[in-house]
């Protein structure tokens, strides 16, 4: 599921407000083996926000008739 929002970091699409330092360290240390205390909460976080801000939403839930 992150591979769409890596595309638009390699676009030069996404940018960062100043006092996110905390997830710019999670997302240049992922890809290294930090165990279990190394979960990487923020970048889950950004990565589900980049998609809803970027996607269309679908249509509301619809009956259809068999």
């Amino acid at each position: 599921r992150a591979e769409p929002v890596a595309a638009l970091y390699e676009q030069g699409r996404v940018a960062h407000a100043p006092g996110l330092e905390a997830l710019e360290e999670e997302l240049m240390g992922l890809g290294v083996e930090a165990g279990p205390a190394g979960s990487p909460d923020r970048a889950d976080a950004l990565v589900w926000a980049l998609i809803a801000l970027t996607t269309t939403p679908r249509e509301g839930p619809r009956i259809r008739q068999l």
